[in-house]
């Protein structure tokens, strides 16, 4: 598998199909369903946790006055939804040994 920064939907299938033999159609399917039930899960309880991965969680942001600095004007900033992700402590431990090499 080719290491790169970013990865799109289809990258993810690209992977799956070299290394499983599924058809890429298939694994399109696959990489979607996957993503529409994390989706699905924080929209109707406002959080997921994938086992030895991380936790998704959505927290909501009052409004506030913030600060145009192009023009030093005021401007109300609305009240909205955030995500915020949470690595496990594996994936924590893992990232931090591939550093110490």
């Amino acid at each position: 598998m080719k290491v790169q920064n970013n990865f799109t939907r289809e990258d993810i299938a690209e992977s799956l199909h070299i290394d499983f033999g599924l058809t890429k159609k298939d694994c399109i399917i696959f990489v979607n369903d996957i993503i529409e039930i994390i989706i699905e899960g924080l929209r109707n309880k406002g959080y997921v946790k994938i086992h030895n991965f991380g936790s998704f969680n959505v927290n909501r942001k009052k409004s506030r006055i913030g600060r145009n600095p192009k023009t030093m004007e005021n401007v109300m900033i609305s009240e909205r939804n955030v995500l915020k992700f949470k690595p496990s402590k594996n994936i924590i431990e893992y990232i931090n040994k591939q550093n110490d090499i």
